[in-house]
């Protein structure tokens, strides 16, 4: 697999993104939308990429049984014996799980096949919501950050991520229920925020899938900005074949096709991302 190509236009984009480590451990933002079909594992592995590409040390955490984080990023599933489940359910330190992506300076723990039976044996586990936060504990100092791709469902795991996490990024289709669906989600990081984790915040909203053709994506956009306002970030993540093609060859769009609308649209959402953290100045 070939390395990460240049990115020639990245500077023009993000070009002060090199900004040294605080010094304070990783920032850890959880990738979450209770709707599948949505872009979430696409948003998850192409950001981490571009931050990577920028010369952070990113962390991927699978948390979805699906695994297709793990897929995307060049994981073959032979490669997966010591994954998520181990760490959540047997506390097999994070050090020993994670391994190196196609994507240099980007490592995963990728998720295996028996991360679907872990929602069932959180139930009856102690402190089954810290469960992630624990595993993370001080094994990921040497990140800048760490993505969790969380499960298109709102139960224990995407709880662990949420109580782990400082921040969740909200990846949205522009589609009718849009808006329904991320009111739940909402109330849900605000229950979180109250009884688990009071320094959660919304790091963004990110609409995915637009088709400026389509009149009731143009609509979905104009209601999720007039309600969200500024948390909804300024890049939109277009429909563009060549992000949907890019996972079935194990590799980020970002290197399947740096020029395509798609990976420049996650180029700039990384400069936003980045912007809110208070890492760059543009």
């Amino acid at each position: 697999m070939p390395n990460l190509p240049n990115l020639p236009n990245l500077n023009e984009v993000v070009q002060d993104m090199t900004s040294p480590k605080s010094g304070n451990g990783p920032r850890i933002i959880a990738v979450a939308n209770q709707k599948g079909g949505v872009g979430k594992t696409t948003t998850a592995i192409n950001l981490a990429t571009a931050l990577s590409a920028v010369k952070k040390k990113v962390l991927v955490i699978d948390l979805d049984p699906q695994g297709n984080a793990s897929t995307g990023l060049g994981v073959d599933r032979q490669s997966r014996q010591l994954d998520t489940y181990r760490m959540i359910i047997e506390g097999t330190p994070l050090q020993n799980v994670v391994q190196p992506s196609t994507v240099p300076g980007l490592d995963i723990v990728p998720a295996g096949v028996d991360l679907s039976g872990a929602e069932l044996e959180l139930v009856d586990m102690e402190q089954r919501e810290h469960r992630l936060k624990e595993a993370i504990g001080d094994g990921a100092q040497n990140y800048d950050y760490v993505l969790i791709d969380c499960p298109p469902a709102l139960g224990l795991l995407t709880l662990n991520a949420l109580v782990a996490s400082h921040a969740v990024l909200v990846p949205l289709q522009c589609e009718f229920f849009a808006l329904e669906g991320l009111s739940h989600l909402m109330k849900t990081i605000e229950r979180v925020r109250k009884v688990f984790n009071p320094i959660l915040e919304i790091q963004g909203i990110v609409l995915t899938m637009f088709d400026k053709r389509n009149n009731l994506s143009v609509q979905v956009s104009n209601d999720v900005r007039e309600y969200f306002g500024d948390k909804v970030y300024n890049t939109v993540i277009p429909r563009n074949v060549r992000v949907s093609e890019a996972p079935s060859h194990g590799r980020p769009v970002l290197m399947y096709d740096m020029k395509c609308s798609g990976s420049q649209a996650y180029l700039h959402l990384a400069g936003e991302v980045l912007r809110r953290e208070g890492h760059v100045n543009l």
